[in-house]
């Protein structure tokens, strides 16, 4: 039966989904030099346009529509054909639409996450191509897999993916990495230092996903209900125990807490509670939140300079790393009397069988991430290159790929 209070709330919960887009277009744009930031800034905009028009077009069909081997749906509902204003089969109480909608912001922010793992020296031609194969050949499924009807992740696997561990943080951040790898490191990296150019803006992006993330994660439960004001409050809690933690990691290895630092910790937070937002304990989510800085800290700072990957903002250290905790950790802490959609309780309530089915299918979606990425990244390649030239990348991708500059008055060596 349609509910009005329910309809309004997903309405204002998508618009906060959407708010997040650009959120994370100010947190890249402020982290890289200044002659990137718009570029890196467009990087996520964009993907704004493209995932949407994808999305109505037929991504949204693909993801919730029937159902093919548990795996991909179909297109009865391309063009959002029969997606209308009563509700689906999804949601009792909004439209059908709402759904949709709801649904579109998340299409719009994954691939977006990507992105700042290759900044500075990918090819927008090429980058906008590899979305749109991206967007096919991972979100969809992914999407599909975990949330829609017969999905062998959710369905079938019994795994659980409250608000996107699986299918947001987890495919976005092994892609960046795979993306980064084939692309190299960029010019004189290691050598020359890469400065944070706008702190202030990493700040303010940092804020709009905080803000935006309570109705990633409280939306997600699709009625304002109690299950909705359970996944704000873990969402809030992990969020801000993850900054502290990230603060005193700092205060511990550098001796001073850094703004950039504080900024990251809450959103390692919110990456971490995702997927167990509407399945874990409030009390868990403290010690998610806790846990989640000094992995991911060690995974920037040293695992990274180890390897020597080049992943420019992060994006694997904070969405992949972060991601797979959050899976891991709603199988440890997960409990079906919070939702029932849960089959099992998890591991510190005495049952496996979560546990185990939350890290199968973390590997699955790594390895459905990792060999789609590359498939993708090696057939733009026949027709475009992945990389700018050296040049391109000396005078900076603001200029070179979109011929705008940021600040046009500054003249100084970058």
């Amino acid at each position: 039966m349609m509910d009005s209070g329910d309809t309004g709330f997903m309405l204002i919960c998508a618009a906060f989904v959407l708010f997040m887009t650009p959120g994370l277009a100010f947190f890249y744009g402020g982290l890289v030099r200044r002659k990137n930031v718009l570029s890196t800034m467009m990087n996520s905009f964009f993907i704004m346009g493209l995932g949407g028009a994808m999305w109505i077009l037929i991504g949204y069909s693909l993801s919730f529509s029937g159902d093919t081997a548990g795996i991909i749906g179909n297109l009865d509902w391309a063009c959002l054909n029969h997606v209308g204003q009563e509700p689906g089969p999804y949601a009792a109480t909004i439209p059908h639409l709402v759904f949709a909608a709801f649904q579109m912001m998340f299409a719009m922010i994954t691939p977006a996450l990507i992105t700042g793992s290759v900044a500075g020296r990918m090819n927008f031609k090429a980058l906008f191509v590899f979305m749109v194969l991206w967007l096919l050949v991972i979100y969809y499924p992914l999407a599909h897999m975990v949330w829609g009807h017969g999905g062998l992740l959710g369905e079938v696997l019994g795994s659980v993916d409250f608000a996107g561990g699986n299918v947001v943080h987890i495919s976005s951040g092994v892609s960046g990495l795979v993306l980064c790898l084939m692309l190299g490191k960029r010019r004189g990296y290691e050598k020359i230092p890469y400065k944070i150019h706008n702190i202030p803006f990493v700040l303010l992006g940092a804020s709009i996903l905080w803000f935006g993330w309570f109705g990633f994660n409280a939306g997600s439960a699709l009625a304002a209900n109690g299950l909705a004001a359970h996944a704000f409050m873990t969402t809030a809690t992990s969020s801000c125990f993850a900054m502290l933690s990230w603060m005193c990691t700092d205060m511990m290895i550098q001796g001073k807490p850094t703004v950039v630092g504080a900024a990251t910790g809450a959103v390692l937070g919110l990456v971490a509670i995702t997927p167990g937002a509407g399945f874990v304990p409030v009390w868990s989510s403290i010690i998610i939140g806790i846990v989640v800085s000094p992995i991911c800290y060690f995974t920037m700072s040293v695992v990274k300079k180890k390897f020597g990957y080049d992943d420019a903002l992060d994006a694997f250290g904070c969405h992949g790393i972060g991601g797979i905790w959050g899976g891991i950790a709603t199988g440890i802490f997960g409990k079906s009397s919070i939702n029932s959609v849960a089959r099992w309780d998890g591991l510190v309530f005495g049952d496996y069988h979560l546990f185990l089915a939350q890290v199968l299918s973390i590997v699955i979606t790594i390895a459905i991430a990792a060999v789609g990425t590359f498939l993708c990244a090696k057939v733009v390649n026949l027709f475009l290159p992945l990389r700018v030239d050296e040049h391109d990348e000396k005078v900076g991708l603001d200029l070179s790929q979109h011929g705008e500059a940021a600040y046009p008055s500054f003249n100084g060596l970058d």
